[in-house]
């Protein structure tokens, strides 16, 4: 099957998360991203997951029951540029995005630009130092292209002594193929988080 952004950003969030700590999935959709954060916290840890349709919240609800971790969870059906109000600033090991649209859901109804990049800039406030941000991007489709280019804008803005940014591309496949990206914030990490996912070769951040 080959490298693809899901294997990617999980095998990333497996070495960024530490067991006990505060993750934040912004967009739930079906849950998946939040059911491997609560794995990887641990009942010690805290997980907050965020979308705004009833569906994906029931959905992830559901997932987090069946799966016996929705003891240290919480899902909230709010935007993702309404987490600073679910958690304080500097606490969050990890916090993952996926723009776009819900998973076997309606097309038409996806994110933009004009929630997205406030809830990024919410989001690195929220980081600890070391902490990290997860960010897939699909794009085309229904949700066009002007959400892909506004967050392009804004990572290659980002202050580099503070943000490490990485930006991944497969730029052979067709039919719009997800970007996505990796931004750590300056500071101690744990010891699990230096290297990147193995198909980058142990390089570091």
């Amino acid at each position: 099957m080959g490298w693809n952004s899901l294997g990617i950003t999980h095998d990333f969030m497996a070495r960024q998360v530490r067991p006990g700590e505060l993750c934040i999935d912004a967009t739930a959709g079906r849950g998946r991203d939040t059911l491997l954060l609560a794995r990887l916290t641990g009942p010690t840890g805290r997980v907050i997951a965020l979308d705004i349709q009833p569906e994906a919240v029931e959905a992830t609800r559901s997932l987090l029951r069946a799966e016996g971790v929705s003891g240290w969870c919480e899902v909230h059906q709010l935007g993702h540029q309404e987490l600073e109000k679910v958690a304080q600033p500097g606490t969050a090991g990890c916090i993952v995005f996926n723009l776009g649209w819900l998973p076997g859901g309606d097309h038409r109804i996806h994110t933009t630009a004009r929630t997205t990049l406030p809830a990024l800039e919410q989001a690195l406030r929220l980081l600890r130092p070391g902490g990290a941000l997860s960010l897939c991007v699909y794009y085309g489709k229904e949700n066009g292209l002007e959400e892909r280019d506004a967050v392009l804008r804004w990572l290659a803005g980002l202050d580099s002594r503070i943000w490490n940014v990485l930006r991944l591309d497969f730029p052979n496949r067709k039919n719009d193929p997800p970007i996505p990206v990796f931004i750590q914030r300056e500071g101690p990490a744990c010891p699990r988080c230096h290297a990147l996912p193995a198909p980058f070769g142990g390089l570091t951040l």
